[in-house]
C-alpha cells in the first residue's frame, strides 16, 4: 500500500467503545487516541519481548506525530499551488522501511548508552512513522536529542553489521546479568519460546530481539532520520512502575520522503484542534476542574447545538425514539451488565448513598435495556429503535488525555435497536444509510469500512453468529461500499462493522460503529412475545454514527482547520462599521439578522482594515461593512472569506442569501 503526501506552499483548507469489551488501545486509533502514536510493533515482537506501548505521563512536551494518510489514493486536500507529489511507503507496503525503522531504534539505544552509560534499556519497536525506545535514565531535553542524533550518525557512518545470534535461555540470562540490565531480565522471563535470539551491532552492542533488521547500519540514510520528541512512559504501562524516558524518532528511505513527512506533520500541527480551540475560543480544559473534562465555550456550544439538532432531527425522521437517562445508577446494574467484571479499570469509584452503592455510568446500554423492559414487548412492536446523546464517564490516566480526543467525560451519540432475526439486514442497511446521510452533511464522503467476524471466544451459537454476520455482509453489499473482513476480529458478544472517516489530510478517524450483541440480552433476560405467544430473546444492535460529540468536534476542527462551513459556523456574519457614527444602523442590521435566525455580531472600535483582519483571523465566513453610503442606502457591502468581495446589497437580500446558503449547505 502506498499513499501520497504533497509538498505545498499553502492549503485551502477512542473511541467510542459502546459496550463491555475493553476498548482498544490508543494504537488502534491514533487520533482516537489521540495522544501520541503509541503504535505497537508486530504481534511477534509484543508476544516475544513483551512490548507495552501505553504512555501515561509526559515528561517533556512531545511533538505530535500525525498519522500519515494510508489510503493508497492520490486525492488529497485541495491545494492552491502547484505541488510535487512525493510517494511515502508504509511499514505494510515496504519491509525494507520497516527494517530501517527497527534498526534505527537499536542504533539510537546504542547511541544513548554510549553517551549516558548509566542508562538502562527496555524496549524499542518500530511504529507507524518511525520508531521509539524507552530508557530508565534522567529526563532528557531537546539539546540531548541533538547529541544522540550526532552519535547515531557516527554509528550509521561506520557501516556496522547487524548479526543475529541464537543462544540458550541460560546463556541469555548470564549475559544480561553481566551487563546489569534488569528490564532485559524481566523481558527474558516473559519470553516463552526457545532459543533466545539476539541482534548485535558490530561487536559493541546487542539486544534481545526477534528482528527484522537491515544488514548493516550503512543501509540507513542518516539524512532521512530525525529524532522528534521525548516523553514519559511507565514501564509496562503501569503507573506503579518506574517512569521511563521514551524517545520518538522518524525514519524514511531518503531525505525527500522525510521532508514530505515533516511538511505533513507541520500541516497537521497547524490544524491541531487544541490550539484552534483556544485561538477561536471554542472550548477549554480547566485545570481547576480537572483533566479530561471539557468546557464548551459559547461559540463551541453553538456548533454543538447545531450538531445535536441535526442529529436529533435525522434520527426522528428515521424512526428513532429519543431518550434521556440518568448519569448514575446502582452498582448492581453494572454487575448484571458485566461492566464491573470486564470494565472496572475504566470506571470511577462507587459512591455510597444511603447505604447503597451507586456508579457513574461508563456506558448507556443498560439504561436503554431498562427502558425496553418497562413493559412486555410484542413481536409486532419490532423493530424498536431508541437513541440518546448520553454523557458517560471513563477513567483515563492523566498522561493519556489529549484535547477532545481522549477525555474523561464525553457524550456518545448512542442508539440501540431491538429487532427480530430476519430484520437484522434491513436494520443494518438503514443504519448505514443514516450514517452516510449525517457524515455527508459535515463534509465526510470517504470511508474505510471493516467487517469483524466471530473470535475464538464468543457467546452465542454458530447459527446466530452466521446469520448476523451474513446480515451485516449483505447490508454492506447492498450499500455498495467496499469493505475489508477482519476474520476473528469481532467482539465476544457479536460481529460488528467499524467505519473510519477520512479528513482533508487523508487521515483516518474511527467514528461510526455497528455491533450486534448476543450477550446483554441474555444477561438482562430481555424477551418479547412471538406470534405463538411464546417468550423469545430479541436481537440487540448497538450503533453510533459520530462516536462522541467531543471527539467528532475535534475532528471537525482539524478537518476544516477551524474554517467551518457557513451552515454550522458559530458566527455566520460580522457587521463592521467604518466609524462609530454607523453604530446605530449596524445594531438595526444585527437585530434583523438575529430575528431571521442568523448568527451575527457587531465589532467596532478599530480602523476598518484591522476589523477585517480580526474577522479573518477568527474565520468569520461573512463580513458586512457599513459606511455612510450604506447607511443612506440602507444596504451593506458584503465580503466572504471564501468568495472575496461579493458586493453591496439590501439587508433583506443579504438575509435571503445567507438563508439559502445555509439551507443548501453552500457558501456565499
Amino acid at each position: 500500500m502506498w499513499f501520497i503526501v504533497q509538498r505545498m506552499a499553502t492549503a485551502s483548507l477512542l473511541s467510542s467503545s459502546l459496550f463491555i469489551s475493553k476498548p482498544r488501545s490508543p494504537s488502534s486509533l491514533f487520533f482516537h487516541l489521540p495522544v501520541k502514536q503509541f503504535v505497537s510493533s508486530s504481534a511477534q515482537f509484543r508476544q516475544r519481548y513483551g512490548a507495552v506501548v501505553s504512555a501515561t505521563s509526559v515528561a517533556t512536551e512531545p511533538a505530535e506525530t500525525p498519522s500519515v494518510p494510508q489510503n493508497g489514493k492520490v486525492e488529497q486536500a485541495q491545494m492552491t499551488s502547484e505541488t510535487e507529489k512525493v510517494v511515502l511507503p508504509t511499514n505494510e507496503s515496504n519491509e525494507q522501511l520497516l527494517r530501517i525503522r527497527h534498526t534505527c531504534a537499536h542504533v539510537m539505544a546504542m547511541a544513548v548508552q554510549k553517551l549516558y552509560p548509566d542508562a538502562k534499556v527496555t524496549i524499542g519497536p518500530w511504529i507507524e512513522n518511525g520508531f521509539y525506545y524507552d530508557f530508565d535514565m534522567e529526563p532528557l531535553t531537546d539539546k540531548d536529542l541533538k547529541r544522540i542524533k550526532k552519535e547515531m550518525d557516527r554509528i550509521i557512518g561506520r557501516n556496522l553489521p547487524l548479526v543475529r545470534e541464537e543462544v540458550s535461555r541460560d546463556e541469555a540470562k548470564s549475559r544480561i546479568m553481566a551487563i546489569k540490565e534488569p528490564y532485559k531480565m524481566e523481558i527474558l522471563e516473559s519470553i516463552r519460546e526457545d532459543p533466545i535470539t539476539i541482534y548485535h551491532i558490530g561487536e559493541e552492542w546487542w539486544d534481545l530481539c526477534a528482528g527484522p533488521h537491515v544488514e548493516t547500519t550503512g543501509k540507513i540514510n542518516k539524512t532521512a532520520v530525525e529524532l522528534e520528541s521525548v516523553a514519559g512512559a511507565y514501564w509496562r504501562g503501569d503507573e506503579k512502575k518506574p517512569m521511563l524516558q521514551r524517545i520518538y524518532g522518524t525514519a524514511w528511505e531518503n531525505e525527500e520522503q522525510l521532508k514530505a513527512y515533516l511538511h505533513f506533520k507541520e500541516e497537521a500541527k497547524r490544524r491541531d484542534h487544541r490550539r484552534l480551540g483556544q485561538d477561536l475560543d471554542l472550548f477549554s480544559i480547566q485545570d481547576e476542574a480537572g483533566g479530561g473534562l471539557v468546557f464548551w465555550h459559547p461559540k463551541g456550544s453553538i456548533v454543538r447545538h447545531i450538531i445535536e439538532d441535526f442529529w436529533k432531527k435525522s434520527h426522528i425522521e428515521h424512526g428513532y425514539d429519543l431518550l434521556y437517562t440518568p448519569h448514575v445508577a446502582k452498582a448492581d446494574l453494572w454487575k448484571i451488565s458485566g461492566h464491573l467484571d470486564f470494565y472496572r479499570e475504566n470506571m470511577y469509584d462507587q459512591m455510597n448513598i444511603e447505604d447503597e452503592l451507586y456508579q457513574l455510568r461508563p456506558m448507556n446500554c443498560p439504561y436503554h435495556i431498562l427502558v425496553y423492559q418497562r413493559k412486555l414487548q410484542s413481536y409486532r412492536d419490532f423493530p424498536i429503535r431508541v437513541a440518546e446523546l448520553g454523557t458517560v464517564y471513563r477513567y483515563e490516566l492523566s498522561g493519556s488525555l489529549h484535547g477532545l480526543f481522549r477525555v474523561r467525560g464525553f457524550t456518545q451519540d448512542d442508539a440501540h435497536i431491538f429487532c427480530l432475526d430476519d430484520q437484522i439486514k434491513d436494520e443494518i442497511r438503514a443504519v448505514l444509510d443514516l450514517t452516510e446521510e449525517i457524515l455527508l452533511q459535515f463534509g465526510f464522503n470517504k470511508y474505510e469500512v471493516n467487517l469483524s467476524t466471530k473470535p475464538e471466544k464468543a457467546v452465542g451459537g454458530d447459527d446466530i453468529w452466521e446469520k448476523a454476520t451474513s446480515a451485516l455482509r449483505d447490508a454492506l453489499d447492498d450499500k455498495g461500499w467496499d469493505y475489508q473482513i477482519d476474520e476473528g476480529g469481532g467482539a465476544f458478544y457479536g460481529p460488528k462493522i467499524d467505519l473510519k472517516i477520512e479528513d482533508a489530510l487523508g487521515r483516518k478517524w474511527q467514528c461510526s460503529t455497528i455491533q450486534v450483541d448476543f450477550n446483554l440480552p441474555q444477561r438482562f433476560d430481555i424477551v418479547y412475545v412471538d406470534s405463538n405467544s411464546e417468550k423469545k430473546r430479541p436481537i440487540m444492535i448497538h450503533r453510533a454514527v459520530l462516536g462522541s460529540l467531543e471527539r467528532f468536534f475535534g475532528v471537525l476542527i482539524e478537518h476544516y482547520a477551524g474554517d467551518f462551513p457557513l451552515w454550522f459556523s458559530p458566527i455566520q456574519a460580522r457587521v463592521l462599521p467604518v466609524t462609530d457614527t454607523q453604530l446605530e444602523y449596524c445594531n438595526e442590521v444585527i437585530k434583523k439578522l438575529k430575528t431571521n435566525g442568523i448568527r451575527a455580531e457587531i465589532c467596532h472600535g478599530e480602523r476598518l482594515p484591522k476589523l477585517i483582519r480580526n474577522a479573518e483571523k477568527q474565520k468569520i465566513p461573512l463580513m458586512a461593512v457599513v459606511g455612510a453610503k450604506e447607511v443612506d442606502a440602507q444596504t451593506v457591502t458584503v465580503r466572504s472569506r471564501f468568495g472575496g468581495e461579493i458586493g453591496t446589497m439590501k439587508v433583506d437580500d443579504f438575509i435571503s442569501r445567507i438563508k439559502s446558503a445555509t439551507e443548501n449547505r453552500t457558501t456565499m
